[in-house]
C-alpha cells in the first residue's frame, strides 16, 4: 500500500508536504551557499530534494527513473513543486545537481532541521536513545576486490572473465575493490558469506521511535561503537543524565567506560557468553534497563524500511560521501513517513 492510498492519506499528503516544506525553507541559507549567482539556471535544490524523496518512498530504482516518472505523475509532479506545463529536468542534469548538494552536506542538515520544527521537538525525547548499526551492500562486485600490489591472477577473456579466487586468502589490509575501493569486505557473523560493504548507523530517540541521527562509515569491527560515541556526543551535552541502549555489540569495557565518562548510562544488552560482561546489577537491577532493552529493537523497522522501501538493500552509489549522504536521506524520509501520524495522534 502507498503512503498516497492507506487510511490517513489526506494527511500524509498535507502534513508531510507541510513538514519538508517548512524544513527546506530554514535551509535557504545553505541553499544559497551553494549557487553561484552567474551562469546557467539550475534545477532548484528544494525541488531536488523533494523528488530524492519521492525516489525512497516509492521504491524507485535509478534517477532516471525517477526523471521519467515526474514527467507523467501529476501527484509527483505537485509534491516536487512542478507545475503541468513545466519542462522536467533532465536525468544526466538531475544527477549533476544532486552532487551539489553532497558538497554541502545537505542531507544531515535536512534531519536537523525536521527534527528542529517546534511541534516535532515535543515528540522527541532528550534522555533515552538507542543505537546501531546495520551492514549495507556496497555497489562492487567480488571480482574487483584485488590485490593492492597488482599481482593477482588476470580474469579471463570477455566482458565479464572468469576470476577464481576460491582458496585465495583475501584482506582488507592487503586487497581493495578497483570498483569502489572504500567498501570493505565483511560477513555479518559465523558461517556468513563476506560480500563488500558499509556500515550505517543511527541514533533513535526512545519516546516515539524515530531517528535523531545518522551516520555511514566503512565495515569494521569497531566502526559501531566509534559511530555511537560520535552520535550520542551532542546529545551528552545535557545536565540530566541520558540512556543509551544497544545490542551485545556494545558491551566492552573501553565503550562502556566512554559513556560513563560522557554522563551517558549505557543500556547495552549484557554478552556473558565465556566473557565477563560490562556491566552488572548496578546497571540492570533498574526497571528502566528493561525498558530500554525492549524499546531497543525499534531501531531496526527503520534499517528495514530503508532496506525493502527506500532501496538501500544495495547501494545505488559508490564512495563513502555519497553512501553516507543517501543512508542520512533515507533514515530522514523514514521520519517524515512517520510524523503525519503521530502528529494527529491527540495522544
Amino acid at each position: 500500500m502507498s503512503i498516497w492510498s492507506s487510511g490517513f492519506g489526506p494527511i500524509i499528503r498535507c502534513g508531510l508536504s507541510a513538514i519538508a516544506n517548512a524544513s527546506l525553507r530554514a535551509l535557504s541559507a545553505e541553499f544559497d551557499a551553494l549557487y553561484s549567482p552567474f551562469g546557467r539556471e539550475s534545477i532548484p535544490p528544494e525541488r531536488l530534494v523533494r523528488a530524492l524523496l519521492l525516489q525512497a518512498f516509492y521504491s524507485i530504482r535509478s534517477e532516471r527513473q525517477l526523471v521519467e516518472r515526474i514527467e507523467y505523475d501529476l501527484l509527483f509532479r505537485w509534491f516536487v513543486g512542478l507545475g503541468i506545463d513545466e519542462v522536467v529536468w533532465d536525468a544526466t542534469t538531475f544527477t549533476k545537481n544532486r552532487d551539489r548538494l553532497l558538497d554541502g552536506d545537505v542531507a544531515a542538515k535536512f534531519l536537523s532541521a525536521v527534527l528542529s520544527q517546534t511541534r516535532v521537538k515535543r515528540l522527541l525525547s532528550s534522555e533515552h536513545f538507542s543505537v546501531d548499526g546495520t551492514l549495507i551492500e556496497a555497489w562492487a562486485s567480488p571480482k574487483s576486490f584485488k590485490p593492492k600490489d597488482g599481482s593477482g591472477e588476470p580474469p579471463g577473456p570477455g566482458r565479464n572473465g572468469e576470476r577464481d579466487f576460491h582458496g585465495e586468502r583475501r584482506t582488507n589490509d592487503t586487497h581493495a575493490s578497483s570498483t569502489d575501493p572504500d567498501a570493505r569486505l565483511y560477513r555479518k557473523g559465523r558461517g556468513k558469506e563476506a560480500k563488500l560493504s558499509f556500515m550505517g548507523h543511527a541514533l533513535m530517540e526512545n519516546r516515539n521511535g524515530l531517528i535523531v541521527g545518522a551516520v555511514a562509515t566503512r565495515a569494521s569491527g569497531h566502526a559501531e561503537r566509534l559511530a555511537a560515541l560520535a552520535l550520542i556526543e551532542p546529545h551528552a551535552e545535557c545536565p540530566q543524565s541520558i540512556t543509551l541502549g544497544g545490542d551485545k555489540n556494545y558491551d566492552t569495557k573501553d565503550f562502556v567506560m566512554e559513556l560513563r565518562e560522557r554522563a551517558v548510562t549505557p543500556h547495552v544488552a549484557q554478552n556473558d557468553t565465556n566473557r565477563r560482561s560490562a556491566i552488572d546489577g548496578r546497571t540492570t537491577r533498574h526497571p528502566g534497563y528493561a525498558v530500554s532493552m525492549r524499546i531497543r529493537k525499534r531501531i531496526e523497522e527503520a534499517f528495514g524500511w530503508a532496506k525493502t522501501v527506500a532501496g538501500l538493500r544495495k547501494m545505488r552509489h559508490r564512495g563513502l560521501p555519497k553512501v553516507d549522504w543517501q543512508f542520512t536521506l533515507a533514515m530522514t524520509a523514514y521520519n517524515l513517513i512517520r510524523l503525519p501520524k503521530l502528529l494527529a495522534d491527540p495522544a
